[in-house]
């Protein structure tokens, strides 16, 4: 599946993705070994670049990095959870997901303590607006 179906840019620093289209992707990918454990411990799939790559270049990674540590096999609050600790980690403080359905107010208090960490969620629809606390 291309990257541009995955994550597309409604400006160019804003960075919009379709949640159903990883998950999709997710189940069409042929999984290898190191897949597989990214997928069960995505802690080893998480970041750990230098913190002096360009914005736009941490952005292109996104897609990539996001198909390893997202899962059918856990909860869309987990998945969810995984998204926001990926960009963090990528530097990346603002973006909107695309869900397949509007999350419940007990979804998004779910995502909030699964996530421990300052970070603000706004529901409208379908779309789920993110703003991480500084990475730095």
């Amino acid at each position: 599946m291309s990257d541009l179906k995955l994550l597309s840019s409604a400006s160019r620093d804003h960075i919009c993705i379709n949640y159903l289209d990883f998950l999709a992707a997710s189940c069409k990918k042929r999984w290898s070994f190191v897949d597989a454990i990214y997928g069960v411990m995505p802690i080893f799939g998480m970041v750990t670049k230098t913190p002096n790559k360009k914005a736009k270049d941490r952005k292109d990674d996104l897609p990539e990095l996001a198909l390893q540590v997202l899962s059918t096999q856990v909860s869309d609050e987990i998945n969810i959870v995984r998204l926001i600790t990926l960009a963090r980690q990528l530097q990346i403080t603002h973006f909107d997901i695309l869900l397949p359905y509007t999350f419940s107010e007990q979804q998004i208090k779910i995502i909030h303590a699964e996530y421990g960490k300052p970070v603000s969620l706004k529901l409208q629809g379908d779309k789920l607006s993110i703003i991480v606390a500084d990475a730095a």
